[in-house]
């Protein structure tokens, strides 16, 4: 069944949207995939901040081009799907990778980073990069390891004092006992 022109411009508008607000795209092939787990790969990629839509491919070239991207004719050849990273392009890509290791009907094409061409290598490569709030903590921790170790440096002292004295009063309180 045929669409309407004024449909397939909604569709394009509607794609070019989520290419501007994505950090990070994965372009797929999902073929032979059920929707029981299509639906369970898109609820993976929405938890980890992002959405996974099944594109029409001419559509999908015509909303690239005109957001300026790259593209690969290859990469928009059968069944085509991409992830759309709004929040954590990591933790998006880590969702696919994931996924497409588990289900042969998933295979990463391609993607982009910041509007740019990235290979399927790049793409895994980028799912090994720990999730936003890992690398905010670990950031953190790099931040408060100086504060943390000046804190301990100065308390030392009066620590060792204290210690010592403690052992003077115990000392002091033992021949009392006897």
């Amino acid at each position: 069944m045929a669409i309407s022109k004024a449909k397939k411009q909604e569709l394009v508008a509607q794609y070019r949207d989520w290419i501007e607000r994505s950090q990070a795209l994965v372009v797929t092939t999902y073929i032979g995939l059920s929707v029981p787990e299509l639906e369970t790969l898109r609820r993976e990629v929405r938890s980890a901040g992002g959405e996974f839509h099944v594109l029409k491919n001419t559509l999908a070239r015509r909303a690239f081009r005109d957001a300026g991207l790259e593209i690969e004719t290859e990469h928009f050849l059968g069944d085509t799907a991409v992830a759309f990273a709004f929040e954590d392009a990591p933790g998006v890509a880590k969702a696919v990778v994931d996924f497409a290791k588990e289900a042969e009907a998933v295979r990463v094409k391609a993607g982009y980073l910041d509007k740019r061409l990235v290979s399927a290598d790049e793409i895994e490569a980028l799912a090994k990069v720990p999730p936003l709030p890992v690398v905010r903590g670990q950031l953190l921790g790099v931040i408060m390891a100086p504060a943390s170790k000046l804190v301990r440096t100065l308390a030392e002292p009066g620590r060792q004092i204290a210690a010592v004295l403690d052992a003077y009063a115990k000392k002091d309180a033992a021949p009392e006992a006897a």
